[in-house]
């Protein structure tokens, strides 16, 4: 009996081995040169048996690491665009390409007049807190445009009493009294956030930095227990929102999501209120919204950033918040309306039952010790298919009392981020690997669908459309979430750009992928056109990033060259032409825009002398003197840094 037990030890022991060598993943970095950007490490991980192409598991470049989720995970897969522009920069004869087009110039005056036109709008110290408000006409479209569009998802305020306070605030700047500045700060957020969607060239953008700075400033002080109440968290998230959406210190949103996350902890909105001191239906319902917007921003953050979640649903036991109105909450003992009528506190409730299955996706992306199961993939991408029927089928509802517009077509949007974000790391394998084609089936229509809700144009043709998803009630689309997406930096704009470059990605497969010319999905390629003119509008509603036009262009005639046999120097001429054409297009709405913001900048005047007096050399009507602002290198040999700065921060910020 003991030789026999000791016999089935070690068979148990070799089984145990076999399985763990079968499932150990196989870890690997490579590095990538590119002059446009530097080292880019691409980490890699694959089986032991080699039955699958390994999978990205993240990026690092510089100092910061980004996870699956971050958009820059997108650019291996246009690898071919890149590799093409990396041979216009090591092949080209600059000296010849700056007479012909005076490319060279060109991107240096938009790089200078862009660092201009950021000191006039942000400078580089807070603003102290001023009462001053703009007109109260404007104040209330502002307000109007926050309400209807932020503030129905994410769930911030109590609108009465945020109404009541605000026309209190007109009233005491009437009679020429001390306002209440915490207040005051708040409301600014606000009309902050209601600027990004005032208009479509994001004519207020100037104001609503200043605005933003002064609340950086106010919440700065030195004031923290004072600090630990409701009206002042209400402030610390508006200020993430107005932050990321105007473009104000943006790219550390992850990091304060953080410090709001600890600040709720410390505050107990952990807790439910039920578990605390007897309080009121209106501070116990707060309470719980609150909470429910900081685990949103959280989770997003960790999307966008690529960085793991950091949270667990065991940190915490608030309930969901009730179906209440919240002229409901003004009244002791309310009872909350049935799930199946629709509220202010609707699509918050319908995001937190997402909430759990979003998590998971976020940390089997960006965790570092997640196992990189295709299979778990598979589950949590039914998961939330199934969860996001039940949606549609609760929006059909509501769709048929009420004209919704811009609730659904973002909780729309958002579902379809998670789904693409999901099968990302699984599209490049695909090219070889049968058993990824699920993956890049869903990722190249999550994205066209993302690129329509967040550029709506019915009058286009689609293979498969958009789909009969919550977002669409016939033909008619809401500005403003197209707004959001244009005006407003972070997190929106960013989906967006990526959605175009992985479509951009799938039609380069279809090309490679043929012998003979095809007919390609008109959507497809629709899209590509379409973001190039996007990209352009971004520019011209203020945004001063061209990399994200430039890089359009540039996949835009690689394609092009692909379709038409292009091969070699053709195909170079063909980039070549692009970025020149791109950078020529932007430099006079740059300098239309600088124009602009002269008058309402508010960057001190010396300052901004200094600024123009270092960029004087360069002249918009002909320039002579561009060689004194670039290295010798760069003219007397192929130039490792003409274009480095393509990558090296967002393409949109």
């Amino acid at each position: 009996m003991r030789n026999r037990i000791q016999e089935l030890e070690k068979q148990l022991f070799a089984s145990n081995s076999v399985q763990s060598a079968v499932s150990t993943p196989h870890s690997s970095t490579e590095r990538t040169t590119l002059s446009l950007g530097g080292n880019f490490y691409v980490q890699s991980e694959s089986s032991m048996t080699g039955q699958r192409q390994p999978v990205t598991r993240g990026i690092t470049h510089k100092t910061r690491h980004f996870g699956q989720s971050h958009w820059i995970n997108v650019v291996p897969l246009i690898g071919p665009v890149l590799d093409q522009l990396q041979a216009v920069c090591d092949t080209a004869d600059w000296y010849t390409l700056e007479e012909s087009s005076g490319l060279l110039s060109t991107v240096q005056e938009c790089k200078s007049l862009a660092r201009i036109i950021k000191s006039q709008r942000a400078p580089s110290f807070l603003l102290p807190p001023n009462p001053e408000l703009p007109p109260k006409e404007l104040a209330d479209e502002l307000l109007d445009g926050y309400l209807r569009t932020l503030e129905t998802v994410h769930r911030v305020l109590h609108v009465p009493t945020f109404k009541q306070n605000y026309e209190a605030l007109w009233v005491s700047n009437s009679k020429d009294s001390e306002p209440n500045m915490a207040f005051l700060m708040q409301t600014k957020l606000v009309l902050a956030i209601g600027a990004v969607v005032y208009d479509e060239k994001f004519s207020l953008r100037s104001k609503a930095a200043r605005w933003v700075s002064e609340a950086e400033n106010w919440v700065s002080e030195p004031k923290f227990k004072t600090r630990l109440d409701i009206p002042s968290l209400q402030t610390n998230i508006l200020l993430l929102f107005a932050r990321e959406l105007v473009g104000f210190s943006g790219d550390l949103i992850w990091i304060s999501a953080g410090a709001l996350f600890r600040k709720a902890l410390y505050m107990g909105l952990h807790q439910d209120p039920r578990r605390l001191p007897a309080g009121s239906t209106f501070d116990n319902e707060m309470r719980r919204r609150l909470w429910n917007t900081i685990l949103e921003i959280a989770l997003q953050s960790s999307l966008s950033s690529g960085g793991p979640p950091l949270i667990s649903l065991h940190d915490f036991d608030t309930e969901c918040p009730r179906n209440f109105d919240d002229d409901q909450l003004m009244v002791e003992d309310s009872i909350p309306k049935p799930e199946e009528d629709y509220t202010q506190t609707s699509v918050a409730i319908i995001l937190r039952k997402t909430f759990p299955t979003r998590l998971a996706i976020a940390r089997f992306l960006n965790d570092l010790n997640s196992n990189h199961n295709y299979e778990e993939a598979l589950r949590l991408d039914s998961e939330l298919r199934g969860l996001y029927q039940s949606i549609c089928q609760t929006f059909a509802c509501h769709l048929s009392r009420s004209p919704l517009r811009f609730e659904p077509c973002v909780l729309e949007f958002l579902i379809h981020r998670y789904l693409c974000a999901l099968h990302v790391p699984f599209f490049h394998p695909t090219v070889r690997e049968v058993g990824f084609a699920y993956s890049r089936e869903v990722a190249v229509e999550t994205s066209v669908k993302i690129w329509y809700l967040a550029n709506p144009s019915p009058s286009i043709p689609t293979a498969q459309g958009p789909g009969s998803g919550p977002g669409y009630a016939g033909s008619v689309y809401h500005d403003d979430l197209s707004r959001l997406v244009l005006c407003g930096s972070g997190f929106f704009r960013t989906v967006a750009m990526q959605a175009a470059l992985l479509i951009a990605a799938e039609l380069q497969v279809q090309v490679k992928s043929s012998i003979s010319p095809i007919p390609m999905r008109l959507d497809l390629q629709l899209v590509i056109e379409y973001a190039e003119a996007w990209c352009l509008r971004c520019i011209e509603a203020g945004e001063t990033n061209i990399k994200g036009y430039l890089l359009m262009r540039v996949v835009a005639a690689h394609l092009d060259g692909l379709r038409r046999g292009s091969r070699g120097r053709e195909l170079e001429d063909l980039v070549s032409t692009a970025i020149a054409d791109a950078t020529s297009r932007c430099l006079p709405i740059l300098e239309n825009i600088a124009s602009k913001d002269t008058d309402e900048g508010i960057l001190p005047t010396q300052e901004l002398q200094s600024l123009q007096q270092a960029v004087e050399p360069i002249s918009p009507n002909g320039v002579h003197d561009w060689d004194t602002l670039i290295p010798d290198s760069l003219v007397h040999e192929k130039p490792p840094g003409v274009l480095d700065w393509i990558f090296n921060d967002e393409l949109i910020q």
